[in-house]
């Protein structure tokens, strides 16, 4: 009896857990195909220097990489952002890089966050964990 109840509980969370991929693949957020321009801001504490992105690129780390924008290290989840324009996150003084999509925060990473024509980002260099 018990092992027919956790074979029920495993069961039930298998389909809770395809449901809610299910979810984010049709309500997620969507790549866009085709030509487009973004304009991407570098925000440090000396400058502010916007650029304008046109490609075909359909998330930010590709439009990133092809101007040679960004570098970093690939982790699980992606790239880890340490340096953008140039200019290296140092980490001795708690500094990373704050991306932002009109000027709310992104909850995604350079890989996963999608781009359409007529996108703003912005690149903060930010002191503080």
């Amino acid at each position: 009896m018990k092992k027919k109840q956790i074979l029920l509980a495993v069961a039930a969370l298998v389909v809770l857990a395809a449901a809610m991929v299910g979810v984010y693949l049709a309500f997620g957020p969507q790549a866009h195909a085709g030509e487009k321009t973004i304009t991407v801001q570098v925000v440090t504490d000396e400058s502010a220097e916007a650029f304008t992105i046109r490609t075909r690129e359909e998330f930010l780390r590709g439009a990133l990489e092809q101007e040679g924008m960004v570098e970093g290290q690939e982790s699980a989840t992606g790239l880890y952002v340490q340096t953008v324009n140039g200019i290296t996150a140092d980490e001795s003084r708690q500094q990373w890089w704050c991306f932002t999509k009109a000027g709310e925060t992104l909850m995604t990473g350079v890989d996963s966050t999608p781009i359409a024509d007529g996108d703003v980002f912005e690149i903060t260099l930010t002191t503080g964990w």
